[in-house]
Parts: C-alpha cells; structure tokens; sequence
C-alpha cells in the first residue's frame, strides 16, 4: 500500500529496485509478452489512482502513462495482440495500443468491473518454457519459441473474459464484435475474480456467495457450481494440464477439485485466516498461497 512497484531477483529474493509514481496503491501487474519483447523488461501496473503505467524496469522508469478511466482501475492485462487491456470501478474495460492511444471501449456491466482472464493466459504467462523443462540457449531461441506457443494457444481465438460486481461475467470475441458474445448469470454475488482454464477450453469464476462457477470457455454456457467452501471465494488458478483446480477462500481453507468429477479432491487447512490469493507452479510442483495472517506458504499438493 506505499503505491510502489518492487523489483526483486527470483533466485536470491533480493530487491531490485523500485518503481514510484503512482498516487494510490497498485491493484495489479502484467508483463509485456515474451514473443512481443525478447527482453522482457516492460511492466505495466494498474492502480486506485485511475491509472495504468508502462515501466522499463531495466532504466527503472516510467515510458508511458494511459489515463482515461474516470475511477480506480482493478486490473491489467498485456494482451498477445500488444494491446494493453484494463478494467475499472468506472464500469467499462479499455483497451489500448502500445503506445499509450485509446483504441476501444468495451461497455456492459452495470457496476465494477473486478477481474479480467484471456484464454492464452497460460501461453503468455509461461512464454518459451513447458512441461520439458528445456531451457533456450539464446534470447532470440527463447522468443521464437513463446511465439510458436503463443500461436499455437491463439489457433482456436482468443477470448476475453470479465467479471464484475454486479453479479456477472460477459464473455468477448474482439475478432467478432465490441459487444460480448455471452452474459454469464448465476453468481448471487460479487464476482471476484475469473480464469481460464490452460487448454482454454472451461472458465472458473470465484465469488463472495461462497461458490465457484464452470463455464464453457468458447460459449459461457454454464457447465457446474463446485461447493465447499463456507465464506467468500477470492480466488481460483488452475493445474498447467487443466485437470485440476484450486480455490482459495475468506474461510482459511484452500480447496482442490477434480475436474472430471467436479467434486472436491483435497482441501489444504493451515492459514490461521483469510486466504488472499493462490497460485500453481507451471510446473505443477508446487502451489503458493497468502493470507491475512501474513504468511505467504508453498506447498507440494
């Protein structure tokens, strides 16, 4: 909440750098795409303050500032398009060239917008790397191959999806129309946050009615409502073979659930409260999670 960015290095856990400029505190973060910018080195951040900021966090400074939402903006994602995708409490989602110019407003939710999932989020956020573990011998190898896979994922369309405080998700084509091809209907409450299964094929929504939701990941048709936990659901993330996933919830607990059976496959107590947020190791090794009680736990499930 010091409206900051921190750099940190992944193999030693020490601090970078830090990236100021923000006036209230950062809501999300997304990096450029491997196969747009072999480099990697540009960031961008949403925040309370309304708007979203483009980092070279190789000079450490801001090269781009998109200001256009009347409200805070909750979320960010750099699309395999190059275009930068933004949601906000001003209910709209924006979407913007790379060089900081407006390109599209997407209207439709009748209140925040919280979330926003891509169906090549999983190809976007694993670039060159797979389940082979096989390391590119130089940047440009390692560019060549997150675009073959970022191909690959794009083969079947890409697809938006957003979920919002008035109950909802809408389901967009952006190669069809401006307008949403599905309105998702069925949480009795806030709608938290969304993701797409790896393999695009299903959507998991996570809400405070205490469920998570199945959705056909190409028509948002309504597959199945997974119940256990006992508070708000505040976020899901899935297994990179899409055959499992897992929710994390205000009830302490972290639930696993098979997704053939659509029935709960393990439960992980352990955080003494709330469980924030939740992630799986593309690997599939391992899963982290934090919570209120300020404890960040990986586990091996």
């Amino acid at each position: 909440m010091d409206n900051t960015v921190r750099l940190w290095d992944p193999e030693t856990g020490r601090e970078l750098g830090m990236l100021g400029g923000h006036r209230k505190w950062i809501t999300a973060l997304s990096w450029e795409p491997q196969h747009l910018n072999a480099q990697c080195n540009r960031l961008a951040s949403s925040s309370k303050d309304g708007t979203v900021r483009i980092w070279d966090t190789t000079l450490r400074r801001c090269v781009l500032t998109l200001s256009g939402h009347t409200a805070a903006v909750t979320c960010v994602k750099w699309g395999g398009d190059g275009r930068i995708y933004t949601g906000s409490q001003d209910k709209s989602i924006k979407v913007w060239n790379s060089d900081g110019t407006l390109y599209k407003t997407l209207s439709g939710h009748a209140h925040w917008v919280n979330t926003l999932a891509f169906s090549t989020d999983f190809a976007l956020r694993t670039g060159a790397f797979d389940h082979t573990g096989k390391h590119p011998s130089t940047t440009e190898d390692a560019q060549r191959r997150a675009l073959e896979r970022y191909t690959e994922a794009s083969s079947r369309g890409v697809r938006l999806v957003s979920g919002s405080d008035d109950f909802t998700m809408h389901l967009w084509d952006l190669s069809v129309s401006s307008k949403p091809i599905a309105r998702m209907t069925g949480h009795q409450k806030v709608v938290n946050h969304v993701s797409f299964s790896p393999d695009g094929r299903l959507i998991a929504s996570a809400s405070f009615d205490n469920s998570v939701k199945l959705w056909d990941g190409h028509t948002g048709k309504f597959i199945a409502s997974l119940r256990g936990h006992v508070a708000a659901v505040y976020q899901v993330c899935w297994s990179s073979d899409s055959r499992m996933m897992l929710s994390a919830s205000k009830d302490s607990t972290l639930k696993i659930w098979d997704l053939r059976t659509k029935k709960l496959k393990l439960e992980l107590p352990g955080h003494a409260d709330e469980v924030f947020t939740v992630d799986w190791s593309p690997g599939g090794d391992r899963v982290v999670s934090g919570g209120k009680d300020r404890v960040l736990k990986i586990w091996k499930p």
